[in-house]
């Protein structure tokens, strides 16, 4: 790759369309589900679905780490950041994220000592700088962003920083796959798999999905001939009666992942018996927790936080939207009382939110309806 263009040529993405529609059946539909919000902003912002032939459906996975966090759990991130003690650090777009009393940003308003940081490593550097104040960070993402949260704790261990603490609601991305697959609401034809998390994992754990479900996945990058290339995957492999892990995404993701990377998560944190996700609910093994060697550096042990269950707003849909059940522009608020400036749900809030993507390209309404043939 030399140049970002050589990936969004509209003449190659023209041809490799047409290659698409000759491999669907004639009266068969397709539906592909991609796991990653970075697909889903791709997808949208690029009008990738519209090349499509219309037998093919793509729809929206569990993959934006803000939108899964369910609302109890920021609940408890705000409970910590008003604490007059501690200065709580945070991506952006958590600041945003409404929970039942208002959002980081009203606790901020309201006089809680709540920063954006760009990175764990900033939060570390505000609690050397701060040695009088307690600095909790606030710890999402799948395993994306997990290893520089682990290597944060690892450099705070070894330069004794114990001012510092993480608020850990990492998640893992196989059992979310899995859930997805068990769900009576959704039949899926394939995955398109997700490329940042695939960099860290690789591509051997998703073999459970070509070799439990029959289905085939293809892991992609992120530029719109990247997409179209890993639906061309799929599809062939279909057409082929075939059911296997192919990886699209090569110049980036190994069949092994990053072992290092790997080699932080597995030294600072294990995984917790279960974990609540926005709309899939409960699910064993698919969130991680620090070590309890590492529990002077944990936010939950140091710090007393409500712990209580959140029912989402009952107007908010957001939850079907993660489960890929309707599309955003299907949930009965999306685009009239629930927009990026005034979000219900966290779907609307994230960069990679699939309402927001559909909000923000122009998506108020279903797939474009194709113009009638003309007649000679």
């Amino acid at each position: 790759m030399k140049f970002v263009d050589e990936f969004r040529s509209g003449e190659v993405a023209k041809r490799v369309a047409e290659q698409i529609a000759g491999l669907a059946e004639p009266g068969r539909n397709y539906k592909f589900m991609e796991v990653c919000g970075g697909h889903t902003h791709t997808i949208y912002k690029h009008g990738v679905e519209d090349l499509l032939p219309p037998e093919i459906e793509l729809v929206h996975g569990p993959g934006c780490p803000v939108c899964v966090i369910p609302m109890g759990r920021q609940d408890d991130a705000i409970a910590i950041a008003k604490r007059p003690e501690v200065i709580f650090t945070t991506f952006g777009d958590m600041m945003r994220v409404p929970a039942s009393q208002g959002s980081l940003l009203d606790a901020k308003a309201s006089g809680a000592d709540v920063r954006m940081v760009y990175s764990p490593l900033d939060a570390l550097r505000i609690a050397r700088e701060n040695p009088d104040r307690e600095v909790v960070f606030f710890a999402i993402g799948f395993e994306t962003t997990t290893p520089s949260t682990a290597v944060t704790l690892l450099r705070a261990r070894a330069e004794g920083i114990t001012n510092f603490s993480l608020f850990a609601n990492h998640v893992t991305i196989i059992p979310a796959i899995r859930s997805i697959l068990d769900s009576p609401d959704l039949r899926l034809n394939g995955f398109i798999g997700p490329g940042h998390v695939s960099t860290v994992i690789g591509t051997r754990p998703y073999e459970f999905i070509s070799r439990d479900y029959d289905l085939p996945i293809a892991v992609s990058g992120f530029e719109p001939l990247d997409i179209l290339q890993g639906v061309y995957m799929l599809m062939r492999q279909l057409a082929e009666g075939r059911s296997e892990v192919e990886n699209q995404y090569s110049r980036v993701v190994r069949e092994e992942g990053n072992p290092l990377a790997l080699k932080a998560i597995a030294e600072t944190m294990e995984l917790r018996t279960t974990f609540e996700w926005r709309g899939l609910g409960f699910i064993s093994q698919s969130a991680l927790k620090l070590r309890d060697e590492l529990a002077v550096w944990d936010a939950e042990v140091r710090y007393d936080i409500p712990g209580v269950r959140v029912a989402d707003p009952k107007a908010c849909q957001c939850g079907e939207v993660l489960k890929g059940v309707i599309k955003p522009w299907q949930c009965k608020v999306f685009g009239t009382s629930c927009t990026p400036d005034r979000p219900i749900g966290t779907c609307m809030v994230s960069s990679e939110g699939a309402c927001a993507a559909y909000y923000n390209y122009g998506r108020h309404a279903g797939r474009r309806t194709p113009e009638p043939a003309s007649v000679a």
